[in-house]
């Protein structure tokens, strides 16, 4: 697996897309592993970057202790700043379908 840390306001998140995560699969498990600080890289979750059919991307949010979370807005700044290095997103404002936009800063 390959993934880039990366955090926003304190929250540090493990971000990769379906090729930089290759053929392991993020169970609660692997992201427990992932996230623990002593034994593992160590992080407040894991952000897969998906594409999205109604906005620029769209993310799976996985918090340390393995659960699927709704939203996180620490981990959307982060997502936005992965989609825009990447070219993922070209323009001022990343979509982010029914929530808005997120702006570059």
């Amino acid at each position: 697996m390959r993934f880039v840390k990366m955090h926003g306001l304190g929250n540090d998140f493990l971000l990769c897309t379906p090729e930089m995560r290759g053929d392991l699969v993020l169970s609660p498990d692997v992201v427990r592993k992932l996230c623990d600080r002593h034994f593992g890289i160590g992080a407040d979750g894991v952000i897969e970057v998906l594409p999205s059919e109604v906005a620029d991307v769209r993310m799976r949010i996985f918090n340390a202790d393995g659960s699927e979370a709704e939203m996180c807005g620490n981990g959307i700044r982060c997502l936005a700043k992965f989609a825009f290095e990447r070219g993922m997103v070209t323009g001022e404002t990343v979509s982010g379908g029914d929530e808005g936009g997120y702006h570059r800063s």
